[in-house]
């Protein structure tokens, strides 16, 4: 018995030594595909046929299992990325010049990568091209065999000929090797993909990133201390522990309490009805002096951003509350993300686009100005995915108003980021609301963005006639990736139309210039599409009764669980005495909160400080606002359990902690990340230990950070990997 059991653990120790060769080997054998420049198959001009029917010429360079697609031959310009593995190839007969070879998908699913070599999430621009298949021109009949013949090894023996054209580029490699410099990025998410495709039966396309070229390089001493530390690591201990620190998810218990915001169903709410009744008032004589008033103090063409506005013709909730009436039919998005069809995508965007504007108060009435630094945040359930989407707001700017919001429903594949500045200008009988600025929708799993505006609102009959409000303006909706977009006219009434004339909404959906469809109706009642391929006229959209019935629950922070500076507690004296008709009350505490902030801007002017917003951050170079905690990776159903939010911040339960994918953003040796809360998908803090000389210490902990710092790319790398991997098999 003794000498089987001695004869096992001789075995299993054999065993442990050739799985660690095999894997330093493996190492090796990436570390040189990577350094090496010869690994490419094939690189050269071909014409590609786009969905317009027409072709590009553009720079095409074959590698083992992908085939990457740029605009230049110098690589600057992604255009895209094709994954080979799930490829067919054939010739395609032609009556023009050249040779003409198809690159297609058996069952018509997309084959393109969804991230660029250098992380990119869209492409550069070019004329629309095919999802599920590509069709390829070379100059000459030899050329295209050429490339049939290098396509078909690359798409039967990726792994093949990695290893051939390592050992053949191997001299070349050793004399070139002082010069070359490494991505340290890169190179940390190609080694950690070879590493997971060892012990993966898929033959999956591992990662696009595995080919970067960026100029952002580390210096040869670091990149070969990381080699010296991925050598030792493979040699270490046949130890438990040994084993273990290759893991780098960290296992939480999925039934563990989160410490989330309690949000409760909105109790009241006012819908307005179609049609112009709901949007006219009749002044009474007391509030047509306050009116007289006013325009003593104003001129055609003012800005009144800075005019104090009667109570009367207030809306009891804040303008940072008013922005969020768009997402109520939210799963309208939620379809549209899981939407094959481009053009069924673009179209269920336009229609959750007008779905946002016929929730309206009764009569004439503008919400609150925000207060800076004041914050709106609330939730709507989708009981059909079992989903929930996030709306934050905060008004980052008070002069100029601007405010920035945030909409998040990782679950459901969508996220919606923007701000708008807010004007207003007088004319005399009438005054608009201009909402100057663009909200950007996101498909997570589809990296395409819906870049929109907003219509401004129309108020007349200020001096005579009754007191109206109007939308009007052009707004337009479009996909730079895939080429399509809407254009909608929101019409004021003409001075002679009649009832039907009001709330007119008008439109096209196009692809490129060619127009698909129109649009037609009101955008408070009826709308209808004609397909002009078809001929045939439908409804597009209609806020039936039981439309308005079956629409997403919102839900609401109580106001005793609410910060001083959130929306509905900060303003509600001023709605408690807009709801009892107290007219001098409203207009107190009005007065109170902007006089408190007035003193405090007076007080930052007197400082030399500047107001730095809470939720949101300014991109210096573009101006946009961006909310600090975005999260905009797809979701991830083996590892992401539940998105919730806790102080305004959004984030993610998962089973692992895994670092968020935001690009190769080189942390410096002074930073010092945050301490997340357990279970949530943020970077982990580094460690440092105490003991020791202080020489030591200093040592040891520079030592520690820098492995930190690599450990996080790690998880970086194989979270971005996995991600890829599960986006094919779907």
């Amino acid at each position: 018995m003794k000498e089987d059991s001695s004869l096992s653990i001789s075995k299993s120790k054999v065993q442990k030594k050739n799985y660690r060769e095999e894997k330093k080997r493996a190492t090796k054998e990436l570390l040189s595909t990577i350094t090496d420049p010869s690994v490419i198959v094939m690189a050269d001009w071909l014409k590609i046929r786009g969905t317009l029917k027409s072709w590009t010429k553009l720079w095409c360079v074959l590698k083992p299992g992908v085939l990457l697609i740029y605009k230049t031959n110098k690589n600057g310009q992604w255009v895209g990325t094709v994954l080979l593995n799930a490829c067919e190839l054939i010739e395609r007969p032609s009556k023009k010049d050249g040779f003409c070879f198809k690159l297609f998908h058996p069952l018509e699913q997309s084959i393109w990568a969804v991230k660029g070599p250098k992380g990119e999430a869209v492409g550069s621009i070019t004329q629309p091209l095919p999802s599920s298949h590509l069709i390829f021109r070379a100059a000459s009949e030899s050329d295209g065999r050429c490339w049939m013949d290098a396509l078909e090894l690359a798409l039967k023996c990726s792994s093949l000929l990695k290893r051939t054209m390592i050992r053949e580029g191997k001299e070349e490699t050793a004399q070139t090797a002082e010069h070359s410099h490494i991505n340290f990025y890169s190179l940390l998410r190609a080694h950690n993909m070879q590493v997971l495709c060892l012990f993966n039966d898929s033959d999956q396309f591992k990662d696009p990133d595995l080919y970067s070229d960026k100029s952002d390089r580390e210096n040869e001493q670091e990149q070969e201390e990381w080699e010296n530390e991925v050598m030792e690591k493979s040699e270490e201990s046949d130890s438990d522990t040994s084993e273990r620190q290759e893991d780098s998810y960290i296992d939480l218990d999925p039934n563990e309490t989160l410490r989330e915001t309690t949000y409760i169903e909105q109790s009241h709410e006012e819908l307005g009805e179609a049609g112009e009744a709901a949007q006219t008032e009749t002044v009474s004589e007391e509030n047509k002096s306050l009116i007289w008033t006013l325009l003593k103090q104003v001129r055609p063409g003012m800005d009144l951003s800075k005019v104090v506005l009667p109570t009367f013709i207030l809306e009891p909730r804040s303008f940072l509350d008013k922005l969020s009436d768009y997402y109520y039919h939210a799963d309208f998005l939620s379809e549209a993300a899981v939407e094959e069809n481009a053009y069924n995508r673009m179209k269920k965007v336009v229609k959750w686009y007008i779905s946002g504007f016929y929730k309206k108060p009764k009569g004439l009435k503008k919400p609150y100005n925000p207060i800076i630094g004041e914050t709106f945040r609330c939730l709507w359930i989708h009981t059909e995915t079992n989903s929930k989407t996030f709306y934050i707001a905060e008004q980052v700017s008070h002069h100029p108003p601007v405010s920035a919001f945030y909409v998040s429903n990782r679950k459901d594949g969508f996220c919606l980021s923007g701000s708008i500045l807010a004007k207003s200008k007088f004319y005399g009988n009438s005054l608009s609301a201009i909402l100057d600025g663009e909200a950007r929708l996101s498909f997570l799993n589809r990296g395409e963005d819906y870049v929109m505006n907003m219509p401004y609102a129309h108020c007349k009959g200020i001096l005579y006639g009754t007191m109206t409000l109007e939308l009007g303006g052009q707004v337009s909706i479009a996909c730079e990736k895939t080429g399509y977009s809407a254009q909608l006219e929101f019409r004021l009434k003409p001075f002679l139309g009649s009832s039907d004339s009001v709330n007119q909404i008008s439109g096209k959906i196009k692809l490129g210039k060619e127009v698909l469809a129109t649009l037609e109706g009101h955008w408070d009642s009826e709308v209808f599409i004609n397909d002009k391929k078809t001929g045939e006229m439908e409804t597009f959209w209609n806020p039936t009764p039981e439309l308005r019935q079956n629409r997403l629950i919102r839900c609401n922070v109580p106001p005793e669980e609410q910060g001083e500076f959130e929306s509905e507690r900060l303003w509600q004296h001023v709605t408690r005495a807009i709801n009892n008709k107290d007219q001098t009350e409203a207009t107190n505490e009005k007065f109170i909160l902007e006089e408190a902030q007035r003193k405090a801007a007076r007080e930052r002017k007197a400082k030399c400080e500047e107001w730095m917003p809470a939720l949101f951050e300014q991109d210096p170079v573009t101006g946009e606002w961006h909310y600090r905690y975005a999260d905009t990776r797809p979701w991830d159903p083996l590892n992401d359990l539940i998105q919730f939010e806790k102080d305004g911040f959004i984030q993610t339960k998962v089973r692992h902690r895994t670092p968020m994918v935001t690009g190769p953003k080189r942390k410096h040796k002074s930073d010092k990340p945050k301490s997340p809360e357990s279970g949530c998908s943020s970077p982990e803090p580094d460690r440092q230990d105490s003991s020791g000389s202080e020489r030591h210490k200093c040592k040891h902990n520079s030592r520690l950070r820098k492995k930190g710092t690599d450990l996080s790319e790690i998880q970086s790398a194989i979270e971005s990997i996995r991600q890829t991997q599960e986006d094919i098999n779907r």
